[in-house]
């Protein structure tokens, strides 16, 4: 199983920054890829980023240039830099894995990030 701690969620008012950090134990062995969803009240759940093993990167449109996701092989942590913020941003972050044919994959349990005056 793998287990994710998230941390580095908060208030922060618009144009700030904050840097979310996912730590990642116990069978990493099928793990392809790691990113961060976020969910709005009412909204969907979605994709913000996304990187793997290999160190490729997706980010969403809506967070392009202002997010930046990157991570930490030896310490099995990834991060999400979050720069420009707006209050549009304000979602719940989850953490994920994405593992071979499933095998890993799992969610955090979520941090809150909160943007506003």
């Amino acid at each position: 199983q793998v287990q994710l701690v998230e941390s580095g969620g908060g208030l922060v008012q618009p144009g700030g920054s904050l840097r979310l950090s996912c730590v990642a134990s116990g069978s990493l062995f099928s793990i392809v890829g790691m990113g961060w969803y976020r969910q709005a009240p009412g909204k969907q759940r979605e994709l913000v980023a996304h990187i793997t093993v290999g160190g490729s990167t997706t980010v969403a449109g809506s967070v392009k240039g202002r997010f930046t996701i990157s991570r930490d092989s030896p310490k099995n942590t990834v991060y999400l830099q979050m720069n420009s913020l707006k209050p549009e941003d304000t979602a719940v972050y989850y953490c994920y894995t994405q593992g071979a044919q499933g095998v890993g994959s799992t969610f955090g349990q979520g941090t809150q990030v909160t943007v506003s005056s």
